[in-house]
């Protein structure tokens, strides 16, 4: 076992499979010989040389297609787009060529690639550094979208996506690069208070996609998050009081909706917080799961707890996305409705 925060964890993990696997390549923006912005690809050019580490022009749908093409022709690449929000010129390369080409092929062809990318809030980025698209791939039949929110589940669930076949498109909460954290904000100096790293055990292991964790036990309710939220979550957990039970997705799809269900009908409430906007969030498609399958079971109506409603907003970074005071609230409610 190592103390290493997530981003290192990540480093680690591109290192293991480098090493393992000669089909395996890392590039896009800036992630050879600088590293990458949040050095994630840090000393991986230097130990495994240019040949499987290197740099790209800045070109989105270039990166990707030529990704598709290697994995098309057996190689696993893993291209970096460097935000998330940089994402949308490659779109139409994961929609329809990534997602759809073993079916297009009859499964003579298909495309193994592990799309990294940073997302969500924490840096001031505002509209163009700082979204949470993942409502959109998780709508591409296709592609899986994985979001780890500690050390140990980045490592293991990036490798686990790079051994898969399919194409995946994993993204990292930059707030918790040098975390994992206890959610809760100090806003005097504008960062989040944790630990800065955790046990991470050396070489190879995965964590399978598609399967959930209960992070804290409870029976009086269901909170629902994934990535930077599942800390917020606990943060307001911990203040309430509440014996709730957090769930960590940890990927959206594949969903693990059995371990949601029996949570739901064990506590009969349900809170689910994201970062993205409220309206056409993920939140919304969990809601509608959890009320076919457990309308009965259920004691009250489910609450959702994400961002506003509008584009991101560059001075209002933190009230922008889910705090432990919102969610705390959205406890309460759902505690005194039954």
């Amino acid at each position: 076992m190592r103390e290493l925060n997530m981003v290192k964890a990540i480093n680690d993990a591109l290192d293991v499979m480098l090493a393992r696997d000669p089909d395996v390549l890392v590039f896009g923006e800036d992630v050879g010989y600088f590293g990458g912005v949040f050095r994630a690809t840090e000393g991986l050019q230097a130990k495994h040389g240019i040949r499987r580490c290197f740099d790209t022009p800045i070109a989105e749908g270039g990166i990707i297609a030529t990704a598709i093409g290697m994995g098309a022709q057996g190689l696993r690449p893993v291209p970096e787009i460097q935000f998330a929000d940089y994402i949308l010129p490659a779109f139409d390369q994961l929609v329809s060529e990534a997602a759809r080409l073993r079916y297009r092929s009859g499964g003579e062809f298909w495309a193994p690639i592990t799309v990294r990318s940073p997302y969500g809030g924490g840096i001031f980025g505002g509209q163009t550094h700082s979204q949470s698209p993942e409502a959109i791939f998780a709508h591409i039949t296709g592609l899986k979208t994985v979001i780890p929110s500690t050390p140990y589940d980045a490592k293991g669930l990036l490798i686990a996506a790079i051994e898969c076949d399919d194409p995946v498109i994993y993204l990292e909460p930059k707030r918790l690069y040098n975390g994992p954290f206890d959610g809760h904000h100090d806003r005097e100096i504008g960062t989040w208070a944790g630990h800065p790293a955790a046990q991470v055990p050396e070489g190879h292991y995965t964590v399978p996609l598609g399967k959930a964790a209960v992070v804290r036990p409870g029976d009086a309710v269901t909170v629902l998050a994934y990535g930077t939220m599942v800390h917020v979550a606990l943060a307001a957990v911990d203040e309430t009081g509440i014996d709730a039970e957090v769930i960590d997705l940890r990927s959206i799809v594949p969903l693990d909706i059995e371990t949601i269900v029996a949570s739901a009908n064990k506590t009969g409430r349900c809170v689910i917080v994201h970062e993205a906007s409220r309206f056409g969030g993920f939140g919304g498609e969990l809601s509608s799961l959890i009320q076919e399958r457990c309308f009965y079971g259920l004691e009250t109506a489910i609450e959702r707890v994400a961002g506003w409603d509008t584009p991101y907003p560059h001075a209002f970074e933190w009230d922008y996305f889910p705090g432990p005071a919102r969610i705390a609230a959205a406890l309460r409610r759902v505690m005194e409705n039954t």
